[in-house]
Order: structure tokens, then C-alpha cells, then sequence
């Protein structure tokens, strides 16, 4: 072999042993230089970041992108940390008040949210060793067209009669009454068995089998958030009513005598001359509650079906003095100042009304009408017999008594 050749075959393989030993550097052998496996500074960057996250962990309800959502059950909380900050918005940046528990724990806002809704919630919290956590959340609460609400009475911490019961009337019909039902629970103090009654798809009415015990507290809780009443139409309230039962007032209107005992605990503490509905207007009997009391009010004939042959009513006293709902359909024991005084006592000339003798102007306390009306409660029975028509419907007002224990329960749907 001459001098060049050999000169270029020892060239060819230096070459391939140089590249040999190449790959064999960048197999990540043991005499890596500095033990480190190769970390870039991207590794060495993200390591850092993970050693400084925090071990704080914060959920926020309802979750992010959550429909239909409760407006109740809003809040934060955080566990391996504490809460140190919570801002929720309106989607148009009004600020929903809130607090941060005393632990920092948790938290909730102050007010109760709005339906059809949509709120943004930011949080921020640190752990035990002052690293921040932040989280966020946007959801949207039901909407009416998907959800229904109560009305009820009496009212939270009202004093009401030995009569008053609860009644709640939903502003969508109910299909699903058990599950409705069941959410709600009334009880009382006194320890009476309180069932409820269905009257239609809308109003649900609870009492006693005999009136409520004198004294006695009432509790009304309503735990309906997410109960479904009909078809995709979703409860929304989670509330708890007291209210308190006075003294036992009955008043007992007997419209052949045409008199009125109002009785206290079964004793007989006044007796007042009334007049109730003439013969071709008579007066419905039958135990009924007191529902709304007015000083003065308006009494047009033509609302109630009592129209002359142009259309307006046969009356229309514009100032009724002491006037207390009986009936929904328009049935008051009222304050009657046009009347002669002979009438009380002797004669029944009202449209289906209990009139007892008043002044014009309401302002005066020594009047029949006047004293019943400031002894008398919403709540107080009023018992009225003697007159000659039907007993009034037990849903035409809060007249639920004048259905038996046994006709009440069969309307429940527990």
C-alpha cells in the first residue's frame, strides 16, 4: 500500500471512531460532568415554580359555568389554607356584599341572590407558608321561567289568633306535591299535630285539627332549593318563619238574634249589635279568619257582582270604617256609620257583610266597630250562624275549619 493510501484509510477511521464515541457521549453515560441529567434552564425554571405553589386548595359553589344555579348555596371555602380575599360581581360589576367566616375558612354573601343571574367570583388564599392561591368561577342562578316561590302568611314574627293558618300559594302549578310537600315542615310549640292541604295545584295550607293553642310558636321552614315541583321548574327557597299565637279570641255572629259574642278563652268578654246580610243578600255561615284589617277602605258593589242596570255598583262607599276581611270573594265585619242606630240589634240590611254601628272617619274609639276592631286580630275566628245560606268554601279565604280533620288530611299529599 503506498504512503497515500494509508494516509487516507487512517483518516476514515479516525473519523468513524470519532463518531463513535460522539454518540457514545450522548448516551448520558455516568461521566456526565456535573450529575445533573441534562437539565435545561426551562427544567431548573419549572422546578423552581413547583416548589413554590401552594398547598392552599379553594373551591368556590356553585362551579364554574354552573346553570340554573341555587341562589342560596353560594360560597367559598378553602381547605390547607385561609381565605384572604373574595370579590363576587354581577356580570355588569355590581358588588355582591359577603364575609369571610372568623376562621377564614369560608364565605358566604349577606344577601340572598338574584334569579336569572349571572356572578363572577374571585378568590385568593395563602397557606401555611404564605403562598398564594387564586381561583375563579362565573355561574348563572335559575331563572324564573324555571323555578317557582311561595307566598305565604302570616308573616315572620307576627302575633296572630288561635285561627291563623299557614298558607302558601306557589305562583306555579305544583305537580309533584309530595316532593313539595315534603320540603316543607310546620310545627308547633304546643307539640298539635300540623298537616297539610292541597287546595288545587297552587296553594298548600297547613293547621291544626283544633285552633292553635293560645300562646304557642309557630315554625314554618322551607327547605324547597332544587326540589322539583313540575317539569324541569326547580324551588328556590330555603327559609325559616316564626310567628307567635295570642290570646283565644272567637267572636260568634248570629244573624237571627243579630248579635255578636266575642269570647275569650270560652268566656263571653263583650256582646255587640250587628247586621248581617238581608234576606235576598244573606251572609255566608261558617267559621271564618280574619285575614286583613283596614281603617278605612273602599267598598264598590260592582267588584263583587252587586251591579245596578247601567254596569256600576249598587253601592260605593268610598271610606268603610274598621272593615276585617272575612272571605276572598268579599264577605267583612265592618263599621257601618250610614246606618240609622236602630238598625243594629233589629234588622239585616247588608249586601252578605257583618256591619256594626261606626262613625264616618274612623275616628272615633268609643264606637261598636271601633272597640271589636282594636281588640281583634288577624288570625281571630269569627263564627257566623243563623243566616240562612251555605257554609262558606273552606278555600274562599283562610277558611280551612270548616272541613273535618279527616276531609283536611285526605287533602295531603305527605
Amino acid at each position: 500500500m503506498t504512503n497515500s493510501k494509508r494516509r487516507r484509510s487512517l483518516v476514515a477511521a479516525s473519523t468513524l471512531l470519532g463518531g463513535v464515541l460522539v454518540l457514545t457521549a450522548c448516551s448520558g453515560s455516568g461521566n456526565a460532568s456535573d450529575g445533573s441529567g441534562g437539565d435545561t434552564s426551562q427544567a431548573k425554571a419549572d422546578k423552581a415554580a413547583a416548589q413554590e405553589s401552594s398547598e392552599a386548595q379553594i373551591k368556590i359553589t356553585p362551579g364554574d359555568g354552573s346553570d340554573n344555579a341555587s341562589i342560596n348555596n353560594s360560597g367559598v371555602t378553602v381547605t390547607k389554607g385561609t381565605l384572604t380575599g373574595v370579590t363576587m360581581t354581577t356580570s355588569d360589576g355590581k358588588a355582591v356584599s359577603g364575609q369571610i367566616s372568623a376562621d377564614k375558612k369560608s364565605w358566604k354573601p349577606s344577601v340572598q341572590l338574584e334569579r336569572a343571574t349571572t356572578y363572577k367570583v374571585a378568590a385568593t388564599a395563602t397557606d401555611a407558608k404564605g403562598r398564594a392561591a387564586h381561583e375563579n368561577a362565573s355561574f348563572t342562578t335559575v331563572a324564573p321561567a324555571h323555578s317557582f316561590i311561595g307566598s305565604f302568611t302570616p308573616d315572620n314574627g307576627a302575633t296572630v289568633g288561635v285561627g291563623m293558618p299557614v298558607s302558601i300559594n306557589f305562583d306555579k302549578g305544583i305537580t309533584n306535591k309530595a316532593a313539595v310537600q315534603k320540603g316543607i315542615t310546620v310545627t308547633s310549640s304546643s307539640g298539635q299535630e300540623v298537616v297539610g292541604h292541597w287546595f288545587g295545584a297552587n296553594r298548600l295550607d297547613f293547621r291544626p285539627e283544633q285552633y292553635w293553642k293560645e300562646g304557642s310558636t309557630v315554625t314554618l321552614k322551607l327547605n324547597l332549593d332544587g326540589v322539583e315541583g313540575t317539569s324541569g321548574v326547580y324551588g328556590v327557597q330555603q327559609k325559616t318563619v316564626t310567628f307567635h299565637i295570642g290570646r283565644n279570641q272567637v267572636s260568634y255572629v248570629d244573624a237571627k238574634t243579630k248579635q255578636m259574642k266575642v269570647t275569650q278563652d270560652g268566656k263571653t268578654v263583650k256582646t255587640i249589635p250587628i247586621s248581617a246580610g238581608a234576606p235576598d243578600h244573606t251572609t255566608y255561615q261558617g267559621q271564618m279568619v280574619i285575614s286583613e284589617k283596614f281603617t278605612q277602605t273602599r267598598m264598590n258593589g260592582a267588584t263583587v257582582g252587586f251591579k245596578d242596570s247601567d254596569g256600576k255598583g249598587e253601592y260605593d262607599i268610598k271610606d268603610v270604617p274598621h272593615a276585617m276581611r272575612l272571605t276572598t270573594s268579599g264577605t267583612f265585619i265592618h263599621g257601618n256609620y250610614w246606618g240609622a242606630p236602630s238598625v243594629f240589634g233589629n234588622v239585616n240590611t247588608s249586601h252578605g257583610c257583618v256591619g256594626l254601628q261606626d262613625k264616618k272617619g274612623a275616628g272615633d274609639p268609643s264606637t261598636p266597630a271601633a272597640w271589636f276592631f282594636s281588640h281583634s286580630l288577624i288570625g281571630d275566628v269569627v263564627v257566623v250562624s243563623n243566616t240562612g245560606d251555605k257554609t262558606v268554601s273552606p278555600d274562599n279565604g283562610l277558611n280551612g275549619w270548616n272541613m273535618s280533620w279527616a276531609q283536611w288530611k285526605a287533602g295531603s299529599a305527605a
